[in-house]
């Protein structure tokens, strides 16, 4: 039932891996402006993909970017320091109006001074944010050179300067490090790419077996029958027919790439507009699917495309695949456009490769077919069987429209669609399909139904198996088979279930000391030397869990992987767990605020532990996992997000054991 889900679906997951983000570089340089007067210019250029947020923030928002020029007597600040013309939105994550920068933008501050040539030092503190993170707010030490100070013109690259700053006796383990993360992640890539080819070629095997394309299938046949004079004609047409159906689609998969950019439909992904669009869009598709209407492409557009159709040779072969794909649109169209979506999220290439695997699995059929006319005979024939699937595809198509829906309320917080009732919502959908499979519900265009089939009474036995499964996650339990689709477990109305799922076993008190109870009450410590002087008292290695209250993966790490009971048992009794959220606000006391190597001005909880985490491990990027001894020593090589169970657990034994 997973691999059934997984079909047409799509997991919105913004994978971030354990390496350096520094999406913004500051450069300074001076203009003069009188004989008195100069400006000074900060110059922010911006990756793309994220923004940079203004000085004038309302409260409640997201951190404003701020200059604390230092005060001197050989000058005076004159004015205030203004900002280019950025890009004002209601945000809907803050409910308020924001305005933030793309790209590039300065910042110019007007100073008077008189006598001889100085140099102005200040320091800026800025958050930056894409579509689906925020960075840990950083402060970046500016450095305004006059003329005759250093040679005229020059600007000062203050994120270079501070990188190359970094001391060499680190450097091999950096290195080290960014390696080994480095190979995790195209690893990880590479697993993503397969696996949306796989489930783009089950997808358009399912496409297949639609009312709009099967039938197609006899007429092919009939078409290079007709056309080919020998044998040896009829299979090489037949070859170029199905590369001609795989070309089509993969253009369409390269036109969404190079339209959008290989990466920037991965951040539209999970925008809240987006996400309530495609809601739309879904249901309107799911409601085609049942029978309510068809959407169809022009008809124009196919009389067009099959009078090239009757062309003789390559371009007329090329043209029947296209006209394929246009008349099967209402069936093709929500799957393909589903595919889309769901590669686009992975970026890269991602949509080539989705549109690949769909093309092929339509292709092999009609290419084996037209080759060999004769297997036609072992086919069943079109039927009522037809319609079947495509209100299958429909009901599948709804249940997954409420997974846009309720991302859009997790980001917004409103807690319309919590856990329970985005459950009882899929338990009504699928136990509908249920009945309609056992044939209690007719809908339009199904033919009459004497008696049910083996196979439809057994998809109906599992589609109602999947549906008593789920109820019990209305109390509580964790359902793994969908872990990632519903809302996370305290994204509910009762966390724990109806009537306290734990049974009542867990017992505070039994808590160590500074110690707090975590996911699946694993006792947690969220203080570094608080977390490795128990570690030492217990003797047990230490696992850092770099988190964060806003990170998507490591609540997706604490759902899907650390339930696992081998895994949950390590969590729980083999070490010790200290999480360091990167996000707290928590000011630090006065005495430990501090200047990180970096320049960056430490005084949040948050920002000390991202400050560790970048300038231990060179990473910045959460979930991101490190197993040390005592001395603080690692174990094994850090981890990063990985769904795989299996392979974490075996990440937990190996640094166990060399423990």
């Amino acid at each position: 039932m997973r691999y059934l889900l997984l079909l047409v679906g799509l997991l919105l997951t913004t994978s971030s891996f354990g390496q350096i983000y520094d999406p913004v570089s500051w450069a300074t340089s001076v203009e003069k402006t009188n004989d008195s007067t100069y400006t000074l210019i900060a110059t922010a250029t911006i990756e793309e993909g994220w923004h940079l947020y203004s000085q004038e923030v309302p409260d409640g928002g997201p951190i404003a970017t701020e200059f604390n020029f230092q005060k001197n007597a050989a000058y005076d600040i004159v004015g205030e320091t203004t900002e280019g013309e950025g890009m004002t939105i209601q945000d809907p994550v803050f409910d308020m109006e924001i305005t933030y920068f793309e790209d590039e933008v300065d910042f110019r501050q007007e100073i008077s001074y008189a006598g001889a040539p100085i140099k102005v030092m200040a320091d800026v503190t800025f958050m930056v944010c894409d579509d689906a993170r925020c960075l840990p707010p950083g402060t970046e030490e500016l450095m305004f050179a006059f003329p005759g100070y250093i040679e005229k013109g020059t600007s000062i690259d203050i994120a270079a300067s501070q990188k190359d700053s970094t001391p060499s006796k680190t450097a091999p383990a950096a290195k080290k490090q960014e390696l080994e993360v480095d190979n995790a992640t195209d690893s990880q890539q590479d697993q993503g790419l397969l696996r949306i080819f796989i489930i783009a070629f089950l997808s358009g095997f399912a496409a297949l077996l639609t009312p709009c394309v099967f039938p197609m299938i006899p007429m092919t046949v009939s078409f290079f029958t007709k056309q080919s004079k020998t044998r040896a004609k009829g299979i090489s047409n037949a070859i170029v027919y199905g590369l001609s159906i795989i070309v089509i689609y993969v253009l369409l998969g390269s036109l969404v790439t190079l339209v959008f950019g290989a990466d920037s439909l991965n951040a539209l992904s999970t925008n809240v507009w987006f996400n309530l669009i495609f809601f739309v869009i879904l249901v309107l598709f799911a409601v085609s699917f049942m029978g309510a209407f068809e959407i169809v492409l022009p008809s124009s557009w196919s009389t067009k495309i099959d009078s090239h159709a009757d062309r003789s040779g390559f371009v007329g072969i090329f043209f029947m695949a296209l006209a394929l794909a246009i008349v099967s649109f209402s069936c093709t169209g929500p799957i393909v456009g589903t595919l889309l979506v769901e590669a686009a999220s992975n970026g890269g290439i991602a949509p080539v490769i989705g549109m690949l695997g769909f093309s092929m699995a339509i292709a092999i059929p009609f290419a084996l077919f037209a080759a060999f006319p004769g297997w036609m005979n072992t086919l069943p024939k079109s039927g009522g069987w037809l319609n079947t699937v495509k209100v299958v595809l429909g009901f599948l198509e709804l249940a997954f429209a409420f997974k846009f829906l309720s991302n859009a309320d997790l980001v917004m917080q409103y807690h319309l669609l919590e856990r329970e009732t985005f459950l009882a919502i899929w338990i009504a959908i699928f136990g509908v399909l249920a009945f309609y499979l056992f044939g209690k519900i007719t809908l339009p265009h199904d033919s009459p139904l004497p008696h049910i089939s083996v196979g439809r009474l057994s998809l109906g036995m599992i589609v109602l198996t999947f549906t008593i499964y789920m109820i019990p996650g209305l109390w509580g339990a964790p359902l793994q088979w969908i872990s990632g689709f519903p809302p996370p477990l305290q994204y509910s109305e009762s966390p724990y279930g109806v009537g306290d799922s734990r049974g009542g076993a867990t017992n505070n008190t039994a808590l160590p000391e500074h110690a707090e109870l975590g996911p699946h009450d694993i006792p947690v410590f969220k203080d570094y030397n608080k977390g490795m002087a128990y570690a030492k008292k217990v003797n047990k290695p230490v696992m850092l869990d770099f988190t964060g209250y806003a990170c998507v993966n490591c609540r997706k790490m604490e759902e899907r992987v650390w339930p696992d009971p081998q895994v949950l048992e390590i969590l729980k009794d083999k070490i010790v767990l200290v999480s360091l959220y990167v996000d707290d606000k928590r000011d630090l006391p006065q005495e430990e605020m501090y200047t990180a190597a970096s320049g960056k001005k430490i005084t949040t909880v948050g920002g000390k532990w991202s400050d560790f985490q970048i300038e231990k491990y060179k990473a910045n990027a959460q979930p991101y996992y490190v197993l040390i001894d005592h001395d603080g020593n690692n174990l094994n090589a850090p981890a990063a997000y990985n769904p795989d169970a299996e392979e974490y657990l075996a990440w937990l034994r190996e640094g166990i054991e060399n423990f």
